[in-house]
């Protein structure tokens, strides 16, 4: 095993084992579960460790190289036609090819499955497209931010009911582990050719837009399609009587999830192949260690996948239901509890974290990116259990929470902008729609609730708190900027004094530029 892999599993057991310990704890405590579901969940963890550090070696080796080749290219033309016209149709076939937006749409009887997903991807096409514009033509995030999510609130006054909670979800599940590494590494390169001191900060932001597209499109098949059914039923797996029975569950559902990945990973390659064959980028060792990696991203997703949908979904729908018909106030303590751990499952997230870290030299490091994640994820979660126990509106939350983030985008120096936008996409990811999305469904069931707009909504919350979480780091950043500035003008060094060295040699180490601000 090389030494990468051997990283990436120590990785994923660190972020894994967290959860599983709360869920064996609340199992012996509180909610007695069945062997054979504790089997399950076990084995889940299991292959959840091994998917997840998989994924993560495969991605690195061929959807960021790809995605940033891509961008590369496409800023080079410099022809926006081309540029909107390979955005807007790689946005759409990535997205279609999204397993997290299949683990929703299934989940969603209002709405036909392919009509929601077809309506997805389009308007993150559009959206990408729209992205990759604004950093070329060189156009301020949050102005865009504060346009589109105007629109989108005043829309969410004039939906049905059953579209609401669904349509923001739409935009945290487009932004999955197949799209994340690509649409990250296409903003490095298409901005990687400005030389300007703003090139940096705006190569993020397009997880941003693209969360923005879907919940647009679907609001607008809401408004045409009208009110949709509100009823649902979940489907819950047999109770396993022994292991044998455990892994033949997982063996009956591992070919469903790999035809699934199958549809995601296809479009991808075939994009590669056709880039490879017009431009050459490549050489063969390249080459080789790209075609590994989609090789690696297909197992690593599959195994995910199948451990997430088939040992952590009906844990987390069955111990919803249980805390709720016992103790129906404690879901929020321990779906914060379950929020704050769940960040480190999610295998985007910790991609995003490192290209920040990266992209900015270490000034943000990816420990205190997953320290606010946690943090905003938690609270999520708990305000999800909340709006389940007393069924208030999802707007009551989302409307005073988007305007709080878009007069703060204001404030903070800009990278800040588009990491916290693009983090609110990454952190609503595949441990979200099958685990906590689930817990919020079993309970509402068991406290008689509608699931349609108690339940659902969720997904959306999660990816709307870290957009304060983070700008809340770039505020504390931008004082302690500026306080280190104030400190450094103070001092009066002689010309030929060796200090100037020991300052030059400081700068050097803050690693960003105070003109941000």
């Amino acid at each position: 095993m090389n030494r990468n892999m051997k990283a990436k599993l120590h990785e994923s057991i660190a972020a894994v084992l967290p959860i599983s310990l709360i869920v064996l704890i609340l199992s012996v405590a509180l909610v007695p579960m069945e062997t054979g579901y504790m089997m399950m969940f076990l084995f889940g963890a299991v292959m959840l460790v091994i998917g997840m550090g998989v994924f993560q070696v495969g991605a690195e080796m061929a959807m960021s190289p790809l995605g940033e080749g891509i961008g590369v290219s496409l800023a080079r033309s410099r022809k926006a036609i081309l540029i909107v016209a390979a955005t807007l149709l790689l946005g759409t076939l990535i997205t279609i090819a999204e397993p997290d937006l299949r683990v929703l749409s299934d989940k969603v009887p209002a709405i036909d499955t392919w009509t929601l997903i077809f309506t997805v991807a389009i308007g993150v096409g559009i959206f990408l497209a729209i992205a990759a514009m604004r950093i070329m033509f060189k156009i301020d995030l949050s102005y865009l931010l504060m346009g589109f999510y105007g629109v989108m609130l005043v829309l969410a006054f004039v939906i049905p009911d059953s579209f609401r909670a669904v349509a923001f979800d739409s935009g945290g599940v487009t932004t999955g582990p197949i799209t994340v590494p690509f649409i990250m590494a296409l903003g490095v390169g298409i901005s990687s050719i400005r030389t300007d001191k703003d090139a940096s900060s705006d190569s993020f932001g397009l997880v941003a837009l693209s969360s923005v597209g879907p919940i647009l499109a679907v609001m607008l098949l809401g408004i045409f399609a009208g009110e949709g059914s509100n009823s649902y039923t979940e489907q819950l797996l047999a109770n396993p009587v022994d292991m044998r029975a455990v892994i033949m569950a997982f063996a009956k559902a591992t070919p469903h999830y790999a035809f699934d990945v199958m549809l995601s990973i296809l479009p991808i390659i075939a994009v590669f192949f056709l880039f490879q064959l017009i431009t050459k980028r490549y050489h063969k060792r390249q080459f080789l260690r790209c075609l590994f990696g989609f090789i690696y991203t297909y197992v690593g997703l599959v195994l995910f996948l199948t451990g997430v949908s088939v040992g952590f979904a009906p844990v987390g729908s069955m111990l919803g239901s249980q805390v709720a018909a016992s103790q129906k106030w404690l879901l929020i303590p321990l779906g914060m509890l379950i929020g704050y751990f769940i960040v480190k499952a999610e295998p985007a997230i910790q991609i995003l974290n490192r290209q920040v870290q990266t992209i900015t030299n270490g000034t943000i490091a990816a420990s205190s990116m997953n320290a606010c994640l946690q943090i905003g994820v938690s609270v999520a979660i708990g305000l999800a259990m909340l709006r389940v126990i007393t069924g208030i509106s999802i707007l009551w939350i989302v409307i005073p929470a988007y305007l709080l983030a878009l007069v703060m985008s204001r404030l903070v120096p800009k990278i800040f902008v588009g990491i916290a936008f693009d983090s609110g996409g990454v952190a609503s990811g595949p441990m979200t729609s099958t685990f906590l999305l689930p817990l919020c469904i079993g309970a509402c069931t068991a406290l008689g609730g509608n699931v349609m707009t108690d339940a659902f909504g969720a997904v959306a919350l999660v990816a709307l708190t870290p957009l304060i979480a983070i700008q809340t780091m770039g505020l504390a950043f931008r004082y302690k900027t500026a306080a280190l500035k104030k400190r450094l003008s103070n001092i009066v060094i002689p010309e030929d004094s060796d200090m100037i060295v020991d300052l030059e040699s400081h700068a050097k180490e803050v690693r960003y530029n105070a003109n941000e601000e």
